[in-house]
């Protein structure tokens, strides 16, 4: 029989190579640290630089990391659906390359999947107490602008859909990321409305979280693609996209 690991991780990354190799070994230490089983699947979208190869190098001595290549860079949201489309864990989860929230965080996910949830959401709003390093005033005001009109919106009750550390049973991350539509940096709200739309527990977690200067997003930019999505999550779903028959995904050895 094929034995598949409990958890999958799923780190987008597009030209990293400044940090993508301190994020594995923070990444691969805790895994470690706590015995998961585990398999950590980088997904290059893209990049120029030399972040391909230093995740091949890297793996070369952590065979708990891989490597999946986009064939053009393709956006975060196309990045984040491949891996966990392809990702074998029973538990899946995507975390930020720059480790905003920290890795160990996803501890405090896994217990809300194993207290019940479908899917637990990493949150830098539910105690802002727990950010280590907050990010300028002005990203503050933008991100919270952008959060209650997403919130309004899409009719979403989470006081952080943005935040890029959030975990899934197989069985919804199946379901949701099959129907996933948005590519971009816009498409946290619609797996979030997917989840609602499908019926999915979906429990909210108060994480670390330290704000990264290198941010690559652009509030003004991004928002306004953003909102362009917003509508187009909107219009899927009164065409009923989202109410779509979804088949799994078999796993290596696994029978139907």
């Amino acid at each position: 029989m094929t034995a598949y690991p409990k958890y999958s991780i799923v780190i987008p990354a597009y030209n990293e190579r400044a940090r993508i190799i301190a994020t594995l070994e923070s990444v691969v230490e805790t895994v470690r640290a706590h015995q998961w089983s585990v398999e950590v699947i980088v997904v290059n979208d893209g990049s120029t630089d030399e972040t391909a190869q230093l995740v091949r190098d890297f793996a070369l001595t952590a065979p708990e990391v891989q490597l999946m290549n986009n064939p053009r860079n393709s956006g975060k949201g196309y990045s984040v659906r491949s891996g966990i489309l392809h990702a074998q864990g029973e538990i899946v989860m995507f975390t930020d390359a720059d480790l905003s929230a920290p890795i160990n965080e996803a501890e405090r996910l896994f217990e809300a999947i194993t207290q019940g949830a479908d899917i637990a959401i990493g949150s830098r709003w539910l105690a802002t107490s727990r950010q280590t390093h907050r990010q300028p005033l002005y990203r503050q005001v933008f991100g919270r602008l952008f959060n209650a009109l997403t919130r309004a919106v899409m009719r979403l009750p989470y006081a952080d859909t943005q935040c890029g550390f959030k975990a899934f049973t197989r069985t919804a991350a199946q379901t949701i990321f099959q129907l996933q539509t948005i590519e971009r940096w816009g498409f946290d709200p619609e797996i979030l409305f997917i989840a609602r739309k499908r019926g999915y527990r979906v429990t909210e977690v108060p994480v670390s979280w330290a704000h990264d200067a290198r941010s690559r997003i652009s509030y003004l930019r991004d928002g306004l693609q953003m909102l362009k999505e917003l509508a187009i999550v909107r219009w899927n779903a009164l065409m009923g996209r989202y109410g779509k028959q979804i088949t799994q995904i078999q796993r290596m050895g696994e029978s139907k």
